[in-house]
């Protein structure tokens, strides 16, 4: 179950939320990384562990940290954040490290991405990589839909991004929201990644309930059969606690019931 149902406050006060969510069945949480403390997840951690919990993490970047910058110590500071967001995830026992890391969140040029933007993201997720491998993390890389990101923005060429970087440590991460606005078929998407996705979010249309709305889920299941896929599906929703997801209205009853309606359809369908 992805945290940022809850918002971007992660701490101690979500304790019993973690409680719950183990309660209902989920074996693990996505945990956001927006405090770059090291220490501020040692708690997090036991609490994780006493509940049996697994955990993988995920961050964005700020305009602070945009790794297409043109502007050299932005970029630096960009990989900066990116390692301490790597030390976190270590401590939180993390094997990955997720998101649209490769530049930053609603920050555009009014332009597509240049060559030379693209060299910036792929010098910057190679350095980045190379740290998280000696962690033993692999990085998740994420495309957002057009109108959150423009260094990539659908499955092609997020690919090309991958394969480009060509490390070991760096692999995709696929959501299936961003898909059900960028691709023609969501199916053919992640057939098409293949053995590059390391992990998968599923996220209806609207960010509420998966299977509440209009993802084609069957076409999504059958894919994640086709490549054989085994590594982890994780539930994302949002509500109005997220102001940067641009939620203003909550379209389920209660986080709980979203996570006992999501989980039923999931285990039903997989």
């Amino acid at each position: 179950m992805n945290l940022l149902l809850w918002g971007n406050q992660i701490d101690d006060k979500l304790f019993p939320t973690l409680e719950l969510i183990k309660e209902i069945g989920f074996d693990g949480v996505e945990v956001p990384i927006f405090n770059t403390s090291p220490e501020h997840w040692f708690n997090f951690r036991k609490k994780l562990d006493d509940l049996g919990l697994a955990c993988e993490t995920d961050t964005i970047c700020s305009p602070h940290h945009h790794l297409i910058s043109s502007d050299p110590s932005v970029r630096k500071a960009s990989v900066a954040y990116l390692k301490s967001c790597l030390d976190c995830s270590l401590v939180l026992g993390a094997t990955r490290l997720m998101g649209p890391i490769h530049s930053a969140l609603s920050v555009f040029s009014g332009s597509p991405a240049t060559r030379e933007e693209w060299q910036w993201g792929l010098e910057g997720i190679r350095e980045v990589a190379d740290y998280a491998e000696s962690l033993d993390i692999t990085l998740g890389l994420e495309y957002l839909n057009r109108f959150e990101l423009y260094l990539t923005s659908c499955t092609d060429e997020l690919i090309r991004f991958v394969d480009e970087a060509n490390h070991p440590a760096c692999k995709i991460m696929f959501d299936t929201f961003h898909a059900n606005i960028e691709e023609k078929n969501i199916g053919d998407a992640i057939r098409k990644a293949g053995d590059r996705i390391s992990f998968i979010q599923l996220s209806e249309n609207d960010r509420s309930t998966p299977g509440k709305g209009n993802v084609d889920w069957q076409g999504v299941f059958e894919a994640i059969r086709d490549i054989k896929y085994d590594g982890w599906l994780s539930l994302e929703a949002f509500s109005p606690k997220l102001p940067v997801a641009n939620i203003w209205r909550k379209m389920f009853d209660s986080e709980e019931q979203l996570m006992r309606d999501g989980l039923s359809f999931v285990k039903a369908n997989i």
